[in-house]
């Protein structure tokens, strides 16, 4: 069974960006896991951190990252994936990033994520022994996500990637910053085309992680009309070559 290895920053991006293709994949008989980098609980988090989970409604006695975990394995069920990996290091709030405008700017001096991740993609990708892998292009400039695009473009990987547009900031302006735009500029692009099954699975996917959708979306019919401005496609760019017989809509 070929394995499909799906690397995200947070708690939701793999399903917000790929997961009618994730779907797909898994109905094709493909063995698909999503793994999330950045899942470490921080008990009492303070200034910015605990700012974070505040405007989403949850007071400071919660453990935001084990109910984000919590709808992650939601998400994995609604796209008929196998549970879900989760890897235990800390998001940008809880590596000194101390504002919303800070997330998306320049990664600090002393943020060694990327060269943190290097060995953990290096473990993840020999246990799992992928056919393929699927990772963020980056697109809005998030810190975390930039950070896992340098990291795993220094692992070199040996499988073919697809390098997906990061949902919901593909929507949010009409030209998104784009930090490795001209890096993936002369990769062919790949669009997957969801059928009404498949755009169904990822809807509710997405609908699963319910303390982001108020935040990101202003609730459930925000989600339906961010989605459908979608098209009900995901847009890719392919470093390498496909495998032998995979066929994407």
């Amino acid at each position: 069974m070929p394995t499909a290895l799906a690397l995200s920053p947070h708690l939701d991006d793999a399903a917000f960006s790929c997961g009618g293709t994730l779907a797909q994949l898994a109905a094709g008989g493909w063995r698909v896991v999503m793994v999330t980098l950045l899942t470490a609980s921080v008990p009492e988090p303070t200034g910015f951190a605990l700012a974070c989970q505040l405007d989403k409604g949850l007071g400071p006695e919660v453990d935001y990252m084990a109910l984000r975990r919590d709808e992650d394995r939601a998400a994995a069920a609604a796209l008929g994936l196998h549970a879900p990996v989760h890897v235990a290091l800390r998001e940008a709030p809880h590596r000194g990033y101390a504002s919303a405008p800070e997330l998306f700017a320049e990664t600090r001096p002393d943020d060694t994520l990327a060269d943190d991740l290097v060995p953990v993609l290096a473990r993840l990708m020999a246990e799992a022994s992928p056919d393929l892998l699927l990772a963020p292009q980056g697109v809005g400039g998030h810190v975390d996500h930039v950070q896992l695009v340098r990291a795993l473009t220094a692992h070199s990987p040996a499988c073919p990637v697809l390098w997906w547009r990061d949902f919901p900031y593909t929507v949010r302006h009409p030209d998104p910053k784009e930090p490795f735009r001209d890096a993936l500029a002369d990769l062919p692009t790949i669009i997957v085309r969801l059928s009404p099954d498949e755009e169904a699975a990822k809807h509710a996917a997405c609908a699963a992680y319910a303390s982001q959708i108020g935040f990101q979306f202003g609730g459930p019919a925000g989600l339906a009309d961010r989605l459908a401005a979608e098209g009900a496609r995901e847009t890719f760019r392919l470093a390498g070559a496909l495998p032998d017989g995979l066929m994407l809509a």
